[in-house]
């Protein structure tokens, strides 16, 4: 999807784009855009969940404006992992940990959801800066949305159960892993942009890291 934000005094509001199922056990793959005041940068906040647990956000900044023009935010999700990504360039990878316990996104189908609200709450700077409704309306502009999916419909999906047809993989999404190309820039954007990483956080998990941020899978 292409999205251009909330331009001026955002604070308060969070444009969300994401996927997400039903049910108290959901799963859910989250784009959400914290805004701020004039000036001040946009946060690109995060989280997967899966069977109905979250707590797993990552933060960045972004290289540009995203208020200017429009941008093309995506999201990878097969079997094996899940990707984030900002105009082409990979930010964030959530790989399927199951073999060390960690549930992974695989079973519900999910819906794509978008939202403009305000969470003025906790939002910018934790919610000490609230929504200046003198700016109201604020708005967000989507464009040219694309996807490439299996579809699931009457309890069945449109790829098989081992893996979909070439015809429905548009080029092998269904088993797309970062090249190491791709893995460079990731840790160009997370080394320079990343403002908050779960998985670096042991004040908040005092009991340990999750087991996927200690995990030494590779691709």
């Amino acid at each position: 999807m292409q999205l251009k934000l909330v331009p001026g005094n955002s604070a308060g509001t969070v444009t969300a784009y994401y996927l997400s199922s039903q049910g108290p056990t959901h799963d859910e793959i989250d784009f959400e855009f914290l805004g701020n005041l004039s000036g001040d940068p946009y946060i690109l906040h995060t989280n997967v969940f899966s069977q109905g647990k979250g707590n797993r956000e990552q933060q960045f900044y972004l290289w540009f404006d995203p208020t200017a023009d429009f941008h093309t935010y995506s999201i990878l999700w097969n079997p094996q992992r899940i990707i984030f990504s900002v105009d082409g360039t990979p930010i964030r990878e959530f790989k399927n940990s199951e073999s060390i316990g960690v549930p992974f996104p695989k079973n519900q189908p999910m819906r794509i959801y978008s939202s403009l609200w305000n969470a003025d709450d906790w939002a910018t700077r934790g919610g000490l800066l609230k929504t200046d409704w003198s700016q109201a309306p604020f708005t967000a502009s989507y464009r040219n949305f694309n996807a490439n999916a299996c579809v699931w419909s009457s309890g069945s999906s449109s790829c098989s159960s081992t893996s979909p047809s070439p015809t429905s993989t548009n080029g092998g999404w269904y088993s797309q892993e970062l090249d190491s190309t791709s893995q460079e820039r990731m840790k160009w954007v997370q080394k320079n942009y990343m403002i908050y990483n779960y998985c670096t956080d042991t004040e908040r998990f005092p009991q340990g890291l999750p087991p996927e941020c200690t995990a030494t899978t590779t691709s």
